[in-house]
């Protein structure tokens, strides 16, 4: 078994620093593409914990991002005191060493998690065909940058109009997690979809986008 230098040398707060830094890494390369095209004032949508990439975006580039849509956020994935983020540190460890010895194991069976709707199948399926079809190094980075990540800090400089979209039910950001941001973020409207699921953007569509342009609408 191959193992991440994070996993293998490294201590909870030396992995967590580097999972801020990808974070980092990211959110400058939105805002080097914003440049490129010249864009002011752009909406930024973001799922899961890329919604915090665009809040840190949005922070370097106020003048590029003028408004972040949240879709199924979290700042941070990982329980603390007075903060209920979805798992247990020891949860989160136990999830990424899977991760690390058997990814399409993982995947086949943490993809209808994620995605909920047990009823419908062939949601479960469409997130597992995609988790089998990206490069397992790179998920393996990703999947640690994605739930060693706390961006709890960052939430009170967001400065732009903010939508926070979130589920019913969903075991990967629960509505604590909503709510957690939504009075962080100064500001910010909370919209709770009647779905299930980590992804409503492929399991309810039609209320997500009419979540979004409802929004939109309001910045008029």
């Amino acid at each position: 078994m191959s193992a991440s230098p994070a996993h293998s040398s490294t201590g909870p707060a030396q992995a967590r620093g580097r999972s801020i830094a990808r974070s980092a890494a990211a959110a400058q390369d939105v805002v080097e593409v914003c440049r490129e095209l010249d864009l002011r004032g752009a909406v930024f949508v973001g799922h899961s914990v890329s919604a915090m990439v665009g809040v840190l975006a949005a922070e370097a580039a106020p003048e590029r991002i003028g408004a972040l849509v949240m879709v199924a956020p979290s700042p941070c994935y990982v329980d603390d005191e007075g903060y209920r983020g979805g798992f247990s540190a020891e949860d989160i460890e136990d999830l990424l060493a899977t991760l690390e010895s058997n990814y399409l194991g993982w995947s086949a069976a943490m993809a209808p998690v994620i995605m909920g709707n047990p009823d419908r199948p062939e949601l479960g399926r469409e997130l597992t065909n995609s988790f089998c079809a990206t490069d397992p190094d790179i998920a393996r980075v990703f999947a640690r940058t994605t739930f060693l990540s706390d961006s709890r800090e960052d939430l009170k400089r967001v400065a732009v109009p903010t939508l926070v979209l979130e589920c019913a039910q969903d075991v990967i950001a629960p509505r604590e997690v909503g709510a957690y941001l939504h009075d962080a973020i100064p500001g910010s409207r909370l919209v709770t979809l009647d779905s299930t699921g980590h992804c409503p953007q492929l399991s309810a569509p039609e209320a997500t986008a009419q979540a979004v342009l409802s929004f939109l609408d309001g910045l008029r």
